[in-house]
């Protein structure tokens, strides 16, 4: 007899789930945000290294790579209309319909990306080909880990939400690390010639066994039990606000009526300030200071891109302790410490990778990292979920991790970029960390404290 994995107290009308079928939706869970951040970062990587010989070998080696990298950054664009789009198919047919689409259309774009022809092939039609498969690679990734969170955090036993929808994040350090190592490997071991030719397209071929073996567990996975306990959802469809009188007694359509009157706003700006912080973090962290690292101070770039390295290893251990302890504690003590300490270290950390040596250069990014992004990752992906009622928990959670990536992770480095160029010293980016945290901090205060609240109710926790 398999042990009971109830997401709530168990009682009546509760959706009962096996510890099985917990293990499935977590391995699922952690697998389809791997893929996704695989994916990307395997685009990114041969945009910066192949793609610009491969597919735009006539415009240059300065214009090329910059219509390369432009064909990385539609997909951003991609990315928030299907939020949009997947989020709302979510809170209406079911949060299982939506990952098994996203996970096979992200899979078999970027699978397709591997056996296209190249522009000595068939001219134009080849980087025309490749921006449409990136523009479907990130539609569907729009939605895959908004919808893996909600997945993990509705199906997880109300004592280890933060736990369980940790391996969301987990995800994302797994498939950075998987891209990176597949590239290197290659660089290690063939040539330009060999690269070139055939080699680029392995990673990309290679995508194709996670994807069937994603796909296989997805179409396997049970339903969310919030999802099928939701009193507005009568035959696996959710009900029309104007048809709820009509499909569901009369006790029960006032009630849903009631929670749907609530004024909606507050929970979504909320949302996007606590995704502010870890964001803007991930883009000065993990993207522009690499960059300012190998440039301005003049460092091998491996040495910073070892440091992430170590620290995503590190992040292994960091983000299901920070998980475990928001269980424990509640989610507002964690993101106060999370995104104070990160204030106060951010000039101190800054310091460190600037002027001190190797050792201390990686331990302040290893540091940064783990704080002030990982940390805050994992707060994240089970704080959203308990912000939201359960009748737009899907379209809000998605439409919110995109516009603060977009806002925070997208323009954070640009302005970076422009600051310590104009002042010609590292103190922006020190400040910029103060900033983004502070924003996060502020919307912990006034955020309530969501731990254990009862996932099923249709109203938004403020």
């Amino acid at each position: 007899m398999t042990q009971s994995a109830t997401t709530e107290p168990a009682g009546a009308g509760r959706v009962q789930r096996t510890t099985r079928d917990l293990t499935r939706a977590a391995v699922s869970g952690w697998l389809g945000t791997a893929m996704e951040f695989m994916d990307f970062q395997l685009y990114s990587l041969a945009a910066a290294i192949v793609f610009n010989k491969v597919f735009f070998p006539g415009a240059g080696p300065a214009l090329g790579l910059l219509a390369a990298m432009a064909t990385y950054g539609v997909g951003y664009v991609a990315r928030l209309v299907g939020a949009v789009y997947f989020g709302r198919m979510g809170d209406r047919v079911g949060r299982k319909r939506v990952l098994v689409v996203t996970i096979l259309m992200m899979g078999a774009s970027t699978t397709l990306i591997g056996v296209l022809p190249t522009y000595s092939q068939i001219g134009l039609a080849a980087p025309t080909l490749l921006v449409a498969l990136r523009l479907a690679q990130g539609f569907g990734a729009g939605a895959e880990i908004a919808g893996a969170t909600v997945m993990l955090a509705e199906y997880a036993p109300v004592r280890r939400r933060g736990l369980v929808a940790s391996l969301a994040s987990l995800g994302t350090n797994t498939g950075t690390l998987a891209a990176s190592g597949l590239w290197a490997l290659l660089l290690a071991v063939l040539s330009e010639d060999q690269l070139l030719s055939w080699g680029w397209r392995l990673p990309f071929l290679l995508s194709f066994l996670p994807l069937l073996f994603g796909l296989w567990l997805r179409r396997s996975l049970k339903e969310s039990p919030v999802f099928e306990e939701r009193p507005d959802v009568v035959d696996g469809v959710a009900v029309k606000a104007g048809e709820l009188r009509t499909a569901v007694d009369e006790e029960t359509a006032g009630a849903l009526e009631a929670g749907l009157r609530q004024r909606k706003g507050r929970a979504f700006f909320l949302t996007l300030g606590l995704r502010f912080g870890q964001a803007g973090n991930s883009g000065l962290v993990q993207t522009f200071l690499v960059g300012y690292i190998a440039g301005t101070l003049a460092i091998d770039r491996s040495v910073p891109t070892d440091a992430i390295l170590y620290g995503s290893l590190i992040g292994f251990g960091t983000v299901p302790l920070v998980g475990m302890a928001g269980d424990r504690w509640g989610r507002r003590p964690l993101y106060l410490a999370l995104s104070g300490l990160t204030m106060v270290l951010a000039f101190p950390l800054m310091l460190m990778i600037a002027h001190g040596s190797t050792v201390a250069l990686t331990i302040g990014m290893i540091l940064a990292l783990n704080i002030g992004v990982l940390g805050l990752f994992s707060l994240e992906s089970v704080t959203m979920a308990e912000l939201f009622g359960s009748r737009t928990r899907f379209t809000q959670l998605a439409v919110a991790k995109e516009i603060g990536g977009v806002l925070a992770t997208a323009i954070g480095p640009v302005l970076a970029a422009a600051l310590t160029a104009a002042t010609g010293s590292w103190w922006p980016i020190a400040a910029m960390l103060v900033v983004y945290s502070l924003i996060t901090l502020l919307s912990a205060l006034f955020a309530p404290e969501t731990r254990g609240r009862d996932l099923v109710r249709v109203e938004d926790a403020v």
